[in-house]
């Protein structure tokens, strides 16, 4: 699903990975962080694709630095990203850019 975000500037968080075979948990957590994430102050939204070979790509719309810094120290959370380094990704790279312009066509950007 496309995310509605407000009107830009905003950021996003793309995170990139290349997942370890089998699922070792790994979809229950997946769930769990966009619920968790979704309940975080200064979260827009989030898209997630995966294909065949394990190699995704989640993106997670933020507000601010801040609201980035305190989801990135939950706990719970932190709990995942030490479970993605020990058993479910064999690669990644995470970005975090400044969102300037956004168009699309279907649903409208900036609505939610």
């Amino acid at each position: 699903m496309i995310a509605q975000t407000p009107e830009p500037p905003y950021l996003a968080v793309i995170f990139s990975s290349q997942r370890t075979p089998g699922d070792q948990g790994y979809a229950a957590m997946a769930e769990r962080m966009v619920e968790l994430a979704s309940a975080q102050p200064g979260f827009l939204g989030v898209e997630s694709a995966r294909d065949t070979d394990g190699f995704g790509i989640t993106v997670s719309y933020w507000k601010d630095e801040a609201s980035i810094a305190a989801w990135k120290a939950h706990a719970e959370h932190a709990v995942a990203q030490r479970l993605g380094r020990e058993r479910w990704y064999g690669a990644f790279h995470l970005r975090v850019c400044r969102v300037e312009r956004a168009s699309g066509v279907g649903a409208k950007p900036g609505l939610s």
